[in-house]
C-alpha cells in the first residue's frame, strides 16, 4: 500500500464511498464530488486497464477510448508494473460477477 496515499482524510473519503448502497447513490455522491472531467477520467482509466487486459492494442485503446497514448502507458505500469495491484483487484471482481 502507498503509505503517501493513507491519513484520516483518505479514510474518511473511502469509508464514504463503502457506505453507498447502489449506482445512483454512487451518481449523487461522485456528481458533487468530482467534476465530470475527473469522472470521465477515472472512468477511461478502468475502461484502458479492461482493454489492456484484453491484449487490445495501444491504437485500438486510442480509438475506442479516446485516452492519450500517456494515459494508456500509465495504466500498463499500474497494472503489470507494480506491487498494487488494485486494477487487477477490481478487473477480478467484476468480471467475475458478469461470469455469473
Amino acid at each position: 500500500m502507498n503509505s503517501k496515499l493513507k491519513n484520516e482524510s483518505t479514510d474518511f473519503l473511502f469509508d464514504a464511498i463503502l457506505s453507498l448502497d447502489n449506482k445512483e447513490e454512487c451518481y449523487r455522491f461522485f456528481e458533487d464530488l468530482c467534476t465530470s472531467a475527473e469522472l470521465k477520467a477515472m472512468s477511461q482509466r478502468l475502461v484502458v486497464a479492461k482493454m489492456l487486459t484484453e491484449k487490445k492494442v495501444y491504437t485500438e485503446i486510442v480509438k475506442e477510448t479516446g485516452a492519450s497514448t500517456a494515459t494508456i502507458s500509465r495504466v500498463k505500469r499500474a497494472l503489470f508494473d507494480n506491487d498494487t495491484y488494485g486494477y487487477t483487484l477490481v478487473l477480478d471482481k467484476l468480471l467475475g460477477e458478469e461470469n455469473k
